[in-house]
């Protein structure tokens, strides 16, 4: 049985999965994005978001630690100082995994696993539709937007009734008068 056992060995020794998660978090740092398999891209998250929390607090302890994990001089500077910029407010979750096409090969699931605050794809336009619809939900804006809506419903409403019911009641009485008289026509002949 493997109770209690949470860490996912990803078929390598310890010294090698280790290493590996150092190669692949400094890469992430590096880059923003990388893309590998899902087993390592949820191993990767457990390993690098710790690390991402501990570069807010800039300290030289914290320095020191970052870095016997990352083992590179460049990402520790690129990570406290452009990355811990933008994650400052963030309470967590500073990645994102998308699920990519199965590799050609072994038909590996794939995985792009990438820092949250450094997509532009998805975080300005979420952040700006979010602003947008909030703004607009507002106690001024929200009086001045519901004003006009009731002034055109209201200049619609009585246009469009009359003649839709007038329209209809002329039909449906015309056929039925000839219809009457011709059944009575057919019966007298």
């Amino acid at each position: 049985m493997r109770h209690g056992k949470k860490v996912n060995h990803l078929g390598r020794t310890n010294s090698h999965r280790k290493a590996m998660m150092s190669n692949m978090a400094t890469s992430l740092i590096l880059h923003k994005r990388i893309t590998t398999t899902l087993a390592k891209a949820k191993a990767l998250r457990g390993y690098v978001e710790p690390i991402l929390t501990k570069s807010k607090n800039d300290t030289t302890h914290s320095r020191r630690t970052v870095f016997s994990y990352l083992q590179d001089k460049d990402a520790v500077t690129i990570l406290f100082r452009e990355v811990a910029e933008k994650i400052a407010n963030r309470p967590g979750g500073y990645t994102r995994i998308i699920k990519l096409e199965n590799r050609l090969g072994d038909n590996a699931e794939m995985a792009m696993i990438e820092l949250v605050d450094y997509n532009t794809v998805y975080g300005n336009d979420v952040a700006k539709a979010e602003k947008k619809s909030t703004r607009r939900r507002g106690g001024s804006s929200k009086a001045k937007a519901a004003a006009p809506v009731a002034e055109e419903v209201v200049e619609v409403a009585p246009v469009a009734e009359a003649p839709v019911a007038e329209a209809p009641a002329a039909e449906t009485e015309a056929p039925e008068a000839p219809a009457a008289n011709e059944e009575n026509a057919e019966k007298g002949e």
